[in-house]
């Protein structure tokens, strides 16, 4: 086996995902190196001399801009898309599991935001609160409202609109991901711990989250990253507060310096921080579960 040569495939294979690699990581290679340019280097190469000086510059603050502003809200909104996009990911998940009249019709419905273009379903969520913001104003003067006519401003903001829109992103991917999970869980594990006396928030509990946590794990991570570096649904309906990527996109248009580069580098370690610390508990999990068994069942008595 080991004599005989390989098919003209595999080196065509091997050149495309060769080609893959190094359009994905090669932009991201040059940024680091150009963040690490002198006090008097450029946007392009060559670089002028090797120093922490941009970062010490970015640390400092970037124009009028408050760029450390916009990574704790990209933080935050991404936190609370990542914990709601794997409550809701489970729930529909074991949901599925039982046929219900429409099934299908929900899950197409709910998929198909993916092929929608994201500027259709952020302009229509703006839209839709800016309507909302108009009916509790018409409320407000109506009713004579005093609270409403003073100190109401908009419903428009992260954690309103922007939420709405980044789950419409990463929801379906966590129900994906879910369902195939599902489909291939061995519903074995739940007939046994029901004969063991266990209803069904402790099979839930003790039983499948466990079997399935790595799998969960993994929704996590989609609903995180895909939330925290999210543009045209936030540009369209965040309102007036700016997450890190719109805060980078007007940068593109003002920083002249490899501050931008410095700042691109800070968001690259934290998003492969973010990755490895993700794989390190997944594994951690595996190996736990290949030495000593699945954590399935434990508690329940």
């Amino acid at each position: 086996m080991s004599g005989q040569r390989r098919p003209t495939s595999f080196y065509y294979l091997a050149a495309f995902f060769a080609t893959f690699i190094i359009f994905l990581y090669g932009p991201m290679l040059i940024i680091v190196l150009l963040s690490f340019q002198g006090p008097q280097g450029g946007l392009t190469f060559p670089m002028n001399g090797v120093s922490m000086f941009w970062f010490e510059q970015l640390w400092k603050g970037v124009g009028v801009i408050d760029i450390w502003r916009g990574f704790r809200r990209s933080l935050q909104l991404g936190l609370v898309v990542m914990t709601l996009t794997v409550i809701l990911s489970l729930a529909a998940g074991l949901a599925f599991r039982q046929r219900f009249f429409g099934a299908s019709t929900v899950f197409f419905v709910v998929v198909s935001s993916l092929i929608m273009p994201s500027i259709v379903v952020s302009l229509g969520i703006g839209l839709g609160f800016q309507l909302l913001d108009d009916s509790v104003m018409w409320i407000g003067e109506n009713y004579e409202i005093g609270y409403i006519l003073e100190e109401f401003e908009t419903t428009t903001g992260l954690f309103t609109s922007a939420l709405g829109a980044h789950l419409t992103w990463t929801l379906p991917f966590g129900l994906l991901i879910m369902f195939a999970v599902f489909n291939r869980f061995n519903q074995a594990h739940e007939e046994a711990a029901r004969d063991l006396g266990a209803n069904q928030w402790q099979t839930i509990r003790y039983v499948v989250i466990p079997i399935i946590a790595p799998s969960l794990i993994g929704v996590a991570l989609f609903g995180f990253t895909l939330s925290y570096d999210e543009l045209a649904r936030t540009q369209q309906a965040a309102g007036s507060k700016n997450t890190l990527p719109l805060d980078l996109q007007g940068l593109t248009t003002t920083v002249t310096t490899p501050e931008i580069y410095a700042l691109g580098t800070v968001t690259l370690a934290v998003s492969f921080a973010i990755i490895f610390t993700t794989v390190a508990i997944v594994m951690h999990l595996q190996r736990r579960r290949s030495a000593h068994g699945s954590d399935a069942g434990k508690g329940m008595v």
